[in-house]
């Protein structure tokens, strides 16, 4: 697979691992390290399959993840020898978490707060508010709800299927051809719907990688009904305009 996407709104190993941290529902204070290690090792493994750009900052945080989980590892004696401020080799990772968390719902306020004032409107008397045209209700599912779909889309291929490679067969751009015909026929589709008849490493990466592009071009949107459940996809309504 040679065809790469770069996406200049990919998120950093932060935001990969509060994406975690949520999906769990986990304790920001109490971090199950050896869980989200594998967790985060498993989404750059997935990341890597795909051929995306990954940042050297994922390969640190992944580093950086095994040493606490070793130390997190050492027996009960050794851990009393470490000095008392290090007692709990998470707490500097909590912190990090912490402060990046805030700055983030900080900046959505402020986007949120500009985009107000940017649609807001003198409306006269008596008239009724215009609906908004094209948006519906729910949640912009980010980078990595896609990653955690598909890492579920591929755990359900079977093992002798999956390295199958039969070479050409699938293209990146015959995939995106294909969304969007079918997005002409139904107006929403089911993320696992794209994957539904899929058993072949070649044809499911060239499906994922040509969401992703679509996606960077904004021609389609991936939304959740409520955070982490199923990915929808739709046109975007703005380019059906034109």
């Amino acid at each position: 697979m040679t065809y790469k996407v770069q996406l200049p709104v990919f998120e950093g190993p932060l935001d990969l691992l509060l994406h975690l941290i949520k999906k769990d529902e986990i304790n920001i204070y109490d971090i199950p390290i050896a869980k989200i290690t594998d967790q985060y090792i498993e989404h750059l493994e997935v990341m890597q399959l795909l051929d995306l750009e990954i940042a050297g900052e994922f390969i640190l945080m992944a580093a950086t993840l095994m040493h606490i989980k070793s130390k997190m590892l050492l027996p009960a004696e050794d851990k009393e020898e470490e000095a008392p401020e290090e007692a709990d080799p998470r707490e500097e990772l909590v912190r990090r978490l912490l402060e990046y968390k805030r700055f983030k719902e900080a900046a959505g306020g402020l986007k949120d707060m500009g985009a107000r004032q940017r649609d807001s409107f003198t409306r006269l008397p008596g008239a009724e508010a215009p609906a908004a045209e094209g948006v519906e209700s729910g949640f912009e599912a980010s980078l990595f709800d896609l990653i955690t779909a598909f890492g579920k889309v591929l755990k359900e291929i079977p093992k002798d299927r999956f390295h199958e490679v039969i070479k050409d067969e699938f293209t990146v751009s015959g995939k995106i051809h294909d969304i969007l015909h079918m997005l002409v026929e139904k107006q929403t589709m089911l993320f696992s719907e794209l994957f539904k008849n899929t058993r072949m490493r070649g044809e499911v990466v060239s499906i994922f990688l040509a969401i992703l592009e679509l996606v960077k071009l904004r021609e389609i949107i991936v939304k959740q009904s409520a955070p982490f459940e199923e990915i929808e996809i739709t046109r975007n309504p703005e380019w059906q305009k034109k």
